[in-house]
């Protein structure tokens, strides 16, 4: 494939920017056509970026684009499934952010359209492109740890909610474990190699609510105030215990309000050789020369955050021109949204969750 790429973007709200920089980045795509259905954000983006196709209606825009050759979908999770097909049906190959979908029943129909199509269907499990994933995966890959059975990962907000509708049940199918405790399953399960999860017991929190209204220590309002329209009517705190088929357990907390001292977002591994820890830098506790050692990592650039969606975005492209096999494919978001359900099934009975 000698020419460029033609890319639109399905939902041009706040995470639909990370996208776009990445491709604009990218020396073998066009960025091509917005979509959206608010036509002033749609205006506003396309003056902001230059993109003169714009459009509110998808199927128009697919069906007026023939040349089209793939899309990034950005929309709000419940609008996932919908734009997705739709694109695969139209032959458009297909980056859809993460979640994957609002139920496991959604993301097997999205597999199902991605296989019929014979285009790409990969899921923006971004956390998987970062360097502190790439690292890990060299120690994994390396033997370092022996064998990885057991993780715990947080990703806890103080006061925390995004608000709009990421609060709204309809429109997101949950709060922070859907939002951000996605993160943190998948990147876990990838790092230990991803096996099939066999059985999980959860646990759902409503105490708290959306406290973006509450006053930081300066006695400024630590977020944008809550709207009278706006709905929250998903779970502030989320845990889970997750057993997988090779053994390894993992646990996971996330939340949008939690009353903590600091926000905190850490994941360690413990393993019969080595355990680690990222808070957010690496450090590796060990055996040496018959004492206990702990080993950190001088590597703080390679560490952060930067760069994470520009190399995402050019797995895709690289993917769609040569073949390259997917990082993130739909099979591996068809199991993430099997646990998500799986966690709230547990959390509504009380009761553990077993996966065939």
């Amino acid at each position: 494939m000698k020419t460029k790429l033609k890319v639109g973007i399905i939902g041009v709200g706040n995470i639909s920017e990370s996208h776009i920089h990445g491709y604009l980045a990218n020396p073998d795509v066009e960025l091509y056509a917005f979509c959206d259905i608010s036509e002033s954000r749609l205006h506003h983006m396309g003056e902001k970026y230059g993109i003169k196709r714009l459009y509110t209606d998808k199927d128009v825009m697919l069906k007026e684009l023939p040349e089209l050759d793939a899309v990034s979908v950005c929309t709000w999770n419940s609008a996932h499934a919908p734009c997705t097909i739709a694109a695969l049906k139209a032959g458009k190959h297909v980056l859809c952010e993460k979640p994957m979908a609002t139920s496991a029943a959604e993301a097997r129909e999205m597999l199902a359209a991605a296989r019929e199509s014979g285009k790409l269907l990969m899921i923006g499990f971004v956390r998987r492109y970062g360097n502190d994933c790439r690292i890990l995966r060299d120690f994994v890959d390396a033997g370092t740890f022996g064998e990885l059975y057991y993780t715990k990962a947080t990703y806890l907000r103080r006061n925390g909610s995004p608000g709009g509708w990421f609060g709204n049940r309809a429109m997101s199918a949950g709060g922070p474990l859907i939002d951000l405790g996605v993160h943190i399953i998948d990147l876990t399960r990838y790092i230990i190699g991803n096996p099939r999860p066999v059985s999980v017991y959860g646990a759902t929190f409503y105490k708290l609510g959306d406290r973006r209204q509450l006053k930081d220590r300066k006695g400024y309002v630590a977020s944008s105030s809550r709207g009278d329209a706006d709905i929250f009517d998903v779970e502030d705190l989320a845990s889970a215990m997750i057993r997988y088929d090779n053994g390894a357990v993992v646990s996971i907390e996330a939340s949008f309000s939690l009353n903590i001292k600091k926000d905190e977002g850490k994941i360690e591994f413990f393993g019969t050789k080595a355990g680690a820890k990222l808070d957010p830098e690496l450090e590796l506790y060990t055996e040496t020369n018959g004492y206990m050692s702990n080993v950190q990592l001088c590597t703080p650039t390679a560490l952060s955050f930067n760069g994470l969606f520009e190399n995402e975005i050019n797995h895709y492209v690289d993917c769609i021109r040569n073949g390259t096999t997917c990082r993130s494919p739909a099979e591996d978001g068809v199991t993430l949204m099997e646990i998500l359900d799986a966690i709230y099934e547990s959390a509504r009975t009380g009761h553990e969750v077993v996966l065939a």
